[in-house]
């Protein structure tokens, strides 16, 4: 089964740039739509962004729409999470799933998860 793994997150002022990666241990990367999450401290876990396998479907949340830019290459098995004027408030553990099905916003639709990746922006 895929394993998924995240990187790029660390701490950033607010109003900075971050890029997280979520690369797939296999090929067949390019059959799963993927979806970042994000669970801040004491909160529950909240939908980010989603993509369809082939990147023709590309959903977000409303509290990232204009800031965060969801990509895939599937060359590469990657998804990114491009984030832009991060806020304090985005704060969280940040986690890609993927699915078998042609896009999804609920965590428990997912078939795999990685663990996160912590971002932390400072104000």
């Amino acid at each position: 089964q895929v394993q998924l793994v995240e990187s790029g997150g660390r701490l950033v002022q607010a109003g900075g740039s971050l890029r997280l990666s979520c690369v797939a241990s296999e090929r067949t990367f390019g059959i799963y739509s993927m979806a970042w999450f994000r669970q801040a401290p004491g909160k529950g876990r909240e939908f980010v962004a989603a993509i369809s396998s082939r990147s023709g479907s590309i959903k977000s949340a409303d509290s990232v729409k204009g800031r965060f830019t969801i990509s895939r290459d599937n060359a590469k098995n990657t998804v990114y999470l491009q984030m832009n004027s991060l806020k304090p408030d985005d704060t969280a553990i940040y986690s890609c799933a993927a699915a078998l099905r042609f896009t999804f916003r609920r965590w428990d639709e997912a078939n795999v998860w990685g663990q996160g990746t912590q971002v932390t922006v400072s104000s």
